[in-house]
């Protein structure tokens, strides 16, 4: 059993949790995932890696309450333990392999939409402490749905708020404001997005036209999280990939956004119901 050691409500919608997975804990990089499971009978639930603290034991998930099962994760109390919670899975950010004396020359912009803000945290983090230039655009419909503005602070250089209504920070897209930094000359190497599909697909149209090099995390689209039941497969640069094993980020460039987000559109009737439990990877129907 894992038990929930923490539990933070950021949100009315958006529940934080630090639970105990200390095997999890010490092999976690930036970039990957994990399955929960409530109980034995409970949905495997796919969630990005929030955090983790290897002397503690510790991993951190941020869950959004929408369907049936992420209303349940949201349910529980600090005390409350997962059945299983496995990983890490997929692959880690590419570039915690560079050397060390190369990531401090280097300078990150992240721009995270909405939910997107917690995988975006452990990267930024990582680079951080590396000693490479971090910003960090993030974006939300209001002020109220803001997360980890105070974590996010501590481990960028600077961070730029965006709301859709002007509640805080700046008035507009994400897309808007990367465009107002690089034609501020903001000289960044490397761009990564992780949020919605379509903040994706429209970062990878601003961040093209300043031939500005950005990854996407398409952890959106895993449903079983092994790539069995073929929910995840994209098109990326003309070949079939499935973001679940082989991502959850590529190069954006590659990305077929249209398709992803057709396929993504597929499940999400089912993802709603209050009754559906998907059983894929069960070894049962």
């Amino acid at each position: 059993m894992y038990r929930i050691v923490k539990k933070e409500v950021l949100t009315p919608a958006i529940t934080l949790m630090e639970v105990e997975a200390a095997r999890l804990a010490r092999a976690a990089q930036p970039g990957q995932f994990l399955i929960v499971r409530i109980n034995e009978e409970g949905e495997r639930v796919p969630l990005t890696i929030c955090d983790y603290n290897r002397e503690k034991g510790t991993v951190t998930i941020v869950t959004q309450a929408i369907g049936a099962s992420s209303k349940e994760i949201c349910a529980l109390k600090e005390g409350d333990s997962f059945e299983d919670v496995v990983g890490p899975l997929g692959q880690p950010s590419e570039f915690i392999a560079l050397p060390d004396e190369q990531l401090r020359n280097m300078s990150f912009v992240f721009v995270a939409g909405g939910l997107g803000t917690a995988p975006v945290y452990p990267q930024a983090k990582y680079f951080h402490e590396k000693g490479a230039k971090v910003d960090v655009i993030l974006g939300a419909k209001t002020a109220e749905m803001v997360i980890l503005e105070k974590d996010m602070t501590a481990v960028c250089d600077n961070l730029y708020i965006c709301t859709d209504d002007g509640s805080k920070g700046f008035k507009g897209l994400v897309t808007a404001k990367l465009e107002e930094l690089m034609e501020q000359g903001k000289g960044y190497d490397q761009a990564v997005a992780i949020g919605p599909m379509i903040m994706m697909k429209f970062v990878t149209a601003s961040a093209r036209k300043f031939n500005l090099p950005l990854v996407v995390s398409l952890n959106t689209l895993m449903v079983d999280g092994t790539g069995m039941c073929g929910a995840c497969r994209v098109t990326v640069a003309g070949k079939v990939r499935f973001a679940c094993v082989e991502g959850p980020e590529f190069n954006a460039y590659d990305v077929d956004f249209d398709e992803a987000m057709r396929r993504q559109a597929m499940y999400r009737g089912k993802e709603m119901e209050e009754d559906h439990k998907c059983r894929i990877g069960r070894g049962r129907q």
